[in-house]
């Protein structure tokens, strides 16, 4: 399973997006967690569809199950994250 999220660096939502992922990083160990600054990977960002930051990415086997931007909980991370354990 792999958790990404596209931050920016003048986000002020991405700082509290990155503290969710951080808290559900230790409840997932198995994830593997992964930031993408936009701006310093504008092209990634392109091919990905990112329009707005945060988003956030949960995929298996590098088949995307779920996006969403802004801001998260956790309970909605871990929801997102069993998508990619069926």
């Amino acid at each position: 399973m792999e958790l990404v999220l596209y931050t920016s660096a003048f986000c002020a939502p991405c700082v509290r997006a990155r503290s969710v992922l951080g808290q559900a990083r230790a409840l997932l160990p198995a994830a593997q967690v992964i930031e993408v600054d936009v701006l310093s990977h504008l092209e990634e960002a392109e091919t990905a569809g990112i329009t707005s930051t945060p988003t956030l990415v949960v995929s298996r086997g590098g088949t995307e199950v779920f996006r969403a931007t802004g801001v998260p909980s956790v309970p909605q991370l871990l929801a997102a994250a069993a998508l990619a354990l069926d």
